[in-house]
């Protein structure tokens, strides 16, 4: 028999099967058409899964032939078709997003010129939503390192999002890692976040490395962004008076009264400060004008007893011929403050101890003995 005669019927078949194979491609391509009017339709997820199921079908029978396994959008197509299955079906969801990720990554690698970028994007965008929920459960279990893997590349993917981007930063500052910490608290700041706690955190890892001036300026500026959070200003203004930076201390409390004054622990700060200071008549203003908001606000009680027992003291080292009358008054209002504190806080050793050395003096010993064994119940 002439072996010519097979000729044709042999390149027949081999223009047919690349026809077949090219068609695939095509059905896989008109799934994507499909599959969007679906999903404008509002279509039912099993007939979305049936479109998708129908897709990669022509995906995988694309991807095994010779020409068309060549080409990147044969791997797109399947990489996009696999990452919205893991949104909508319930039966094996990581499956389809680790085949996602795996085709994401082919595709790159083929598509030099970068024809499929939209298709692509959209394919990561679905694995991101999956990727969030995954961080999303880590992060409420503690998980912090399962977490971080995902937080970090969402929150480097999508720079403008803050909240990623503090996340990303509370599970870097749980697993230690500072200097990671200090890059995504920042970032957060950077895209306008005020939540105070970032503030705070961050004035934590500053102070960590002995780098005061950056944790007073992040304090500060956190400050401005929450002007009525007394919760970051009692940070800001306890890092000022630690360093004795107490022009700034005083400049911050004044603003913050000036915008609300109807605040206790504003001029209880405001109080300690000026006690700082030792100027003592200042410190029995803002204590006394705390305790009118709250005549049982404890630690303006404590601080306004410790005033007057300082002011009896610089009054015992004068030179006024009453300075010994003066300071029995002074001890008188400090003994009736801190009286008043111990029924709100019996428990309070620094209060007792002062309430001791009161009535030892006054030689009330009865009275000193029984705070003593009150001290020796705790």
């Amino acid at each position: 028999m002439n072996r010519k005669a097979f000729l044709p019927i042999i390149l027949f078949l081999i223009t047919f099967q690349a026809n077949a194979q090219k068609s695939q491609l095509r059905i896989a391509r008109n799934t994507i058409g499909k599959l969007q009017a679906a999903i404008v339709a509002k279509a039912d997820v099993n007939s979305q899964i049936n479109i998708v199921g129908e897709g990669l079908k022509a995906t995988m029978s694309a991807q095994q032939d010779r020409k068309t396994k060549k080409y990147p959008e044969t791997w797109a197509i399947g990489a996009y078709l696999n990452s919205y299955l893991a949104l909508i079906d319930s039966k094996d969801p990581d499956k389809y997003y680790q085949d996602a990720l795996a085709l994401i990554d082919t595709a790159k690698q083929l598509d030099r010129f970068h024809e499929n970028e939209k298709l692509l994007n959209a394919a990561l965008l679905n694995t991101f939503v999956i990727k969030q929920d995954k961080a999303n459960r880590a992060f409420n279990n503690y998980d912090y390192a399962t977490a971080l893997g995902y937080l970090k590349e969402l929150s480097d993917y999508f720079p403008q999002d803050s909240t990623l981007a503090l996340n990303t930063a509370i599970a870097s500052q749980n697993l230690r890692k500072y200097d990671q910490a200090l890059i995504y608290y920042n970032r957060a700041i950077e895209t306008g976040a005020a939540n105070p706690v970032i503030y705070q955190h961050l004035a934590e890892i500053y102070s960590s490395k002995f780098d005061v001036e950056n944790a007073i300026k992040v304090l500060e500026t956190g400050q401005k962004r929450n002007p009525a959070n007394t919760f970051i200003l009692n940070d800001l203004v306890n890092m000022l008076l630690d360093n004795e930076r107490y022009d700034r201390a005083e400049k911050a409390l004044e603003d913050a009264i000036r915008l609300e004054g109807q605040n206790k622990e504003l001029y209880y700060l405001y109080g300690y400060l000026k006690q700082l200071r030792k100027q003592h008549t200042q410190a029995e203003t803002a204590y006394n004008t705390a305790l009118a908001m709250d005549p049982n606000y404890f630690p303006a009680l404590y601080q306004l007893g410790m005033v007057y027992i300082e002011m009896g003291n610089e009054t015992l080292k004068s030179n006024n011929e009453n300075r010994l009358q003066l300071y029995e008054e002074q001890i008188n209002k400090s003994e009736n403050i801190l009286t008043h504190a111990y029924e709100i806080a019996p428990n309070d050793r620094q209060t007792i101890q002062l309430l001791i050395e009161i009535n030892t003096r006054k030689q009330r010993y009865d009275k000193v003995d029984e705070l003593k064994e009150r001290l020796q119940e705790f």
